[in-house]
């Protein structure tokens, strides 16, 4: 009994240290509703669940940071005209979909595609 205890908890322990793998470019399509719609390019650098890397789009470029826990990921940045960017999404292989809000400009949602 106490063999399969410790098996279960190592098997638990697995699966909660797994992340996604964002490392990468990627390519979103970014739609803000009646505010309007756009592209932005997210350069992702990932140490585990910790992510850094860079914002290309219509607001200039920034440095980003984020977590991803399991296929789970959300990372923000600062800008000077809207404020923080936060992005969450659901990662599926190469693909990601989600939320974001940009700040004072509105929220929306976005998909992304890896390089």
């Amino acid at each position: 009994m106490k063999k399969l205890a410790v098996l279960i908890l190592l098997f638990a322990s697995a699966v909660a240290l797994w992340a996604a793998e964002l490392a990468g470019t990627w390519n979103a399509a970014v739609d803000l509703g009646g505010v309007g719609s756009g592209t932005a390019t997210f350069t992702f650098k990932q140490d585990g669940n910790k992510l850094t890397g860079t914002y290309a789009g219509t607001f200039g470029q920034s440095p980003l940071k984020g977590t991803v826990k399991g296929n789970d990921a959300e990372w923000s940045f600062d800008n000077d005209q809207v404020g923080t960017i936060t992005y969450k999404a659901v990662v599926d292989g190469t693909k990601m979909k989600g939320s974001v809000q940009y700040g004072a400009a509105g929220s929306g949602t976005f998909t992304a595609e890896k390089k």
